[in-house]
């Protein structure tokens, strides 16, 4: 009998195939370079070996190659009356969330978890931004999943992988000092581990401490390939933290080499929200020549995403429609939110549109109708996904507007608000050096 990494059986009899399997799932777990060519392999030593064929329907899922997901985890599908009874579950929780059930999946992975909680690629659909609790629409979705991974930490223990996952919860969910205690350990278990690295960026991030971010990144991230899950997004941090540091040349040559669509090898949801979020920053904080290269990102997400994607795309997909003076795709991409809204088709309900539609105001300079949009969802705009980083991007959208309608007092209450959880906030961006240069 062969097990997984977790000592959970394999319905295989293919020792090779169960060799590649384990490697396949850490690589896909330390968000590795070489994870689909693992699975590959444990599908040629057992073609039949049906966990093999859903594992690499969760590594496509990531890659964002949807189609060849759902046809891989067919073919698990159709394998699963010969396995056991926990790995059809393991192959029906992959399933659903390939399929974009965040509720039925979402439940599922709970109900398997409370009898299987070491089933590490199950647990892995709820952990990350672009997760089934990531994804799921909620405003307390930091709580629920810090909860649920508290509550199968015992399972794990000083488990490498776990702890980095553990660790961001911990961080997103506001208390960075107890994650970067357990991303450090999971460090030093497996120094090669993306997914860590980019859990500790989060800390540094949440510290304000750009400088320290800058120089762990720059450290950590040569010999890290570029074809590699992370590596977009961990050049992301990097260029924010150049942001912060002050360095704004190093901060762009970082997009121009890793970032920008054409470029960057991530699947399409980052490039764009990572390139998108990039560029409105620069504007905001005066970084780099007037005219930023708002139309190979327009013309990359049009092409990506010609129907509607997850909310945390759309909002970033409109940011670079407005930017790049495409105003008639705005209306569309907008009038379709609005739609999937009354539809009940929208998970994150009616923020996901006033905040895209705010930000796009404000990029036509109608700051008036920005803080109109968005500050009656302020506190709602968790529920359109992704990090509490990538998420200041709304925050320092109507701190900027705020300023630039005059309304001095509101932005200097929205910053102080901000330093009483949080100092990571540039220094060039508070109230008095804006209004300076405003």
């Amino acid at each position: 009998m062969f097990e997984d990494r977790g000592g959970l059986r394999l319905s295989t009899t293919s020792e090779r195939a169960a060799e590649h399997y384990r490697r396949g799932v850490d690589a896909f777990l330390s968000a590795s370079a070489g994870v689909e060519d693992a699975f590959e392999s444990a599908l040629a030593a057992d073609p039949d070996f049906a966990l093999g064929h859903a594992a690499r329907a969760r590594a496509l899922q990531a890659r964002g190659a949807v189609p060849a997901a759902k046809e891989a985890i067919g073919r698990a599908r159709g394998l699963a009356a010969a396995v056991t009874p926990r790995e059809r579950r393991h192959i029906e929780a992959l399933s659903l969330a390939i399929d974009g059930d965040l509720t039925g999946g979402l439940a599922l992975v709970r109900e398997h978890l409370a009898d299987t909680p070491r089933d590490a690629l199950v647990l892995s659909l709820v952990t990350g931004v672009y997760s089934l609790v990531g994804a799921s629409g909620r405003r307390d979705r930091d709580k629920l999943l810090r909860d649920l991974l508290d509550g199968v930490a015992s399972a794990y223990e000083d488990d490498w992988w776990f702890l980095g996952m553990h660790g961001f919860a911990c961080t997103e969910s506001g208390s960075p000092a107890e994650g970067r205690r357990k991303i450090e350990r999971s460090l030093a278990l497996r120094p090669r581990n993306a997914n860590a690295a980019h859990a500790l960026a989060h800390v540094f991030y949440e510290e304000g401490d750009s400088l320290g971010g800058a120089d762990f990144v720059n450290g950590w991230i040569p010999g890290y390939e570029r074809t590699a899950q992370l590596h977009c997004h961990l050049s992301w941090h990097l260029s924010l933290f150049e942001l912060g540091a002050g360095r704004g040349a190093r901060a762009l040559a970082v997009y121009e080499d890793s970032i920008r669509p054409g470029v960057a090898r991530s699947a399409a949801t980052g490039a764009v929200a990572d390139s998108s979020a990039f560029l409105w920053r620069c504007q905001l904080w005066g970084v780099g020549p007037p005219e930023l290269p708002w139309s190979e990102i327009r013309d990359f997400a049009t092409r990506s995403f010609p129907r509607p994607s997850t909310a945390f795309a759309e909002a970033h997909i409109v940011m670079a429609l407005a930017a790049a003076g495409d105003h008639a795709a705005v209306e569309s991409r907008l009038a379709e939110l609005r739609r999937m809204e009354r539809e009940g088709r929208q998970p994150a309900g009616p923020v996901v549109a006033d905040v895209a539609e705010g930000m796009a105001a404000y990029a036509r300079g109608d700051y008036a109708e920005a803080i109109r949009l968005i500050q009656p969802v302020f506190e709602e705009i968790v529920r359109v996904g992704g990090s509490r980083a990538q998420r200041d991007v709304f925050e320092q959208t109507l701190l900027s507007s705020y300023l630039r309608a005059g309304r001095v007092e509101d932005a200097e209450g929205l910053f102080r608000r901000r330093l009483e959880g949080r100092p990571a906030v540039p220094g060039h961006l508070s109230p008095s050096s804006r209004r300076e240069r405003d």
